[in-house]
């Protein structure tokens, strides 16, 4: 994706099925889990690069010692920090001295060494940029089994509401973030828990009971699947959560649509959470076939004596697993995400040989950004497949009319694309600037290009994974690559174009950011049909107090007006750099939604293209966004 997106966070779990003494005589580590979990970390650093945070829950530590401890950090390199930070103490003990220590000693030189571990990685989509915005969230007491460390990755539209029924529990809930009111939200949960189990009344009640032997009774008796079943009940939203209990519970879970992904490892050694099946797989050396994903709706529960189960916590909706997951956010080394990547490069084949005449003979193929290669690869060799078809189709001919040559078959049948690699991103290049002028100056360096690929009145076809707002498209590709001098420019996107705001996890909630938007607008204009968005903007305030369950999508009617082959080319017009001199032209060839549902057939979240919302509450965004945009307004839409 060549705009930059702020978006999905990343989450890990690791959970010890031994005790600490067996990892530090099996491999010699005693420091195994808090090992894995940061390589889990840097294995999703694509995740989320604004900060990161680590907690853990360490066994048996004798009363008055702490048992739950957390670092988080949001300055450069924050994982490399923290563990750094972390596990600094094991650098000033010898072999032996770690050999023979024992798991109370080294606890207590390593606040983060424990059985139960939780990271994060950090996108920030809302809030500030310090470490205290940065997951876990801790809620404490004093009682071990109502501590809550809790991290996520998520976003509710309906925050502004649970915030107000925290409120009417009789709860003083401070700041109005959708992570502290999950927080509270399932910390409330546990409390009513405890209570519920402390009032049970009947034969083998805890009524029997007292002091520390019903403590840890109602400790064992927790039961995640209810908790999260009252704390979730009004989530309007997307989420994977993780949470870890001072007791030693963990549990993790899955929102009913599956908007956002959760994958989980379960062996002899560890269960492990985390957004990525290659994380896990690369880890812990184990096969993809040995990862399951968490069911959407469902919650794992790991207790304290190692056992676990896995349970539906909330009334099944139709599945709605997010598409921009496998286009984009995720890492490519799994397999199922590379193929379908792939799938949507085969996909663009045929229209773009369309606009090529048939011919590739003077076109050159390559992609920008990185994350879109793998739609490369399949473009080109869709690409060969079919004029490799189209050559035989024409030798058969040659052969029946007796006019095959072998220098005519050769030919035919010798189809080779050109492929290059015409630019390279400087990763070491940071446009901190944010003056406009200055910062559009880095941002047009941001790219080197490989001059002499390209040859006067050549088209060349560059692979973008989506495109969102345009902007880096406007200011920094397009401007470079038209330093290579080519006589038009094929963007492809292997993603439809972004009509609609997201709020279950990507910052994308300002609808007149988005160039398919702006696009629209201006056909609408050039059409003299302004009309049209009085016409929304008074659908949308005739619903704007509905509840969002009676909510529609009035901004429909303004796409509906066009073709995408119409959008596309007011969208080739807009990202064309105005103060260049290159005499070229740009076109934008999109994914069709039908071509990106025959990709991934088992990822149906397309709201972001066809405003098709998973839950109520995002029609009540995209409402919120056309308002505020009437309005000239910035403000976020939810």
């Amino acid at each position: 994706m060549s705009d930059v997106l702020t978006h999905e966070c990343g989450l890990a779990l690791v959970r010890l099925r031994k005790p600490i003494s067996w990892f530090q005589e099996q491999y010699d580590d005693p420091s195994w889990g808090l090992r894995k979990l940061y390589l889990l970390m840097e294995k999703q650093h694509n995740r989320g690069q604004d900060g990161a945070g680590i907690a853990s829950v360490r066994f048996d530590m004798p009363p008055g010692e702490p048992f739950l401890s957390r670092a988080r950090s949001a300055k450069r390199n924050p994982v490399e920090r923290l563990f750094d930070d972390a596990l600094s103490p094991l650098r000033s003990m010898s072999d032996e001295a770690l050999r023979s220590a024992t798991e109370l000693d080294l606890k207590r030189r390593i606040p983060l060494l424990g059985e139960v571990l939780l990271g994060h990685l950090r996108y920030g989509t809302f809030g500030g940029r310090s470490s205290d915005a940065c997951h876990p969230f801790l809620r404490r007491s004093i009682i071990a089994s109502r501590n809550l460390a809790l991290a996520g990755n998520f976003n509710l539209t309906n925050s502004p509401e649970l915030f107000d029924l925290l409120v009417e529990y009789g709860l003083a809930p401070v700041g109005g973030s959708d992570t502290g009111v999950v927080l509270e939200k399932i910390g409330y949960a546990i409390d009513c828990e405890h209570d519920q189990l402390i009032s049970t009344v009947g034969p083998g009640s805890f009524r029997a009971l007292e002091g520390r032997a019903l403590a840890q009774e109602v400790s064992d008796q927790l039961d995640y699947g209810r908790i999260l079943t009252r704390a979730a009940e009004k989530f309007d939203g997307g989420y994977t959560l993780a949470g870890l209990i001072g007791n030693g519970d963990a549990f993790a879970c899955r929102d009913p649509a599956g908007i956002r992904p959760a994958f989980v490892l379960i062996t002899d050694e560890v269960i492990a959470v985390a957004s990525e099946r290659p994380a896990l797989t690369a880890v812990f050396d184990v096969t993809a076939e040995q990862i399951e994903p968490l069911e959407p709706g469902h919650v794992l529960s790991i207790k304290r004596d190692g056992s676990y189960s896995t349970k539906r916590f909330i009334d099944a909706r139709p599945i709605r697993q997010c598409t921009f997951e496998r286009i984009y956010f995720s890492r490519g080394n799994d397999h199922e995400i590379y193929e379908e990547r792939k799938r949507l490069g085969e996909n663009l084949a045929p229209r773009i040989l369309e606009r090529l005449d048939g011919s590739v003979d003077h076109a050159v193929f390559s992609f920008i950004p990185n994350t879109s290669e793998s739609a490369y690869l399949g473009l080109l060799q869709e690409t060969e497949r079919i004029m490799r078809g189209r050559g035989a189709d024409e030798v058969c001919k040659l052969v029946a009319e007796g006019r095959a040559t072998p220098e005519r078959i050769r030919s035919l049948m010798d189809v080779r694309v050109r492929a290059e690699k015409v630019a390279h991103k400087d990763q070491r290049l940071r446009t901190f600037i944010t003056h406009d002028a200055a910062r559009r100056d880095l941002v047009a360096h941001v790219y080197d290009i490989t001059r002499g690929t390209i040859n006067p009145g050549d088209t060349l076809v560059t692979v973008d994974d989506s495109i969102v707002r345009g902007t880096t498209l406007r200011d920094s590709i397009i401007t470079i690559l038209s330093r290579l001098n080519p006589a038009r420019i094929l963007v492809a996107s292997s993603a439809p174009p972004i009509l609609y705001p997201d709020c279950y996890g990507i910052d994308m909630s300002q609808l007149g950011r988005f160039i398919a938007f702006e696009a629209a607008i201006n056909l609408v204009g050039q059409r003299g049909d302004n009309a049209l968005l009085d016409e929304v903007e008074s659908l949308c305030k005739a619903q704007d107090h509905l509840p969002p369950e009676r909510m529609k999508n009035h901004v429909r009617l303004i796409y509906d007006r066009f073709t995408q082959d119409e959008l596309s080319q007011e969208i080739a017009r807009l990202i064309r750099p105005k103060s260049s001199s290159w005499t070229g032209t740009v076109e934008v060839i999109y994914q069709t939604v039908e071509g990106l549902r025959r990709a991934m057939p088992s990822h149906t979240g397309d709201w972001y293209f066809t405003g098709d919302y998973p839950t109520p509450g995002g029609y009540r965004v995209l409402n919120r966004a056309y308002l505020n945009w009437r309005k000239h307004s910035d403000s976020r839409a939810y």
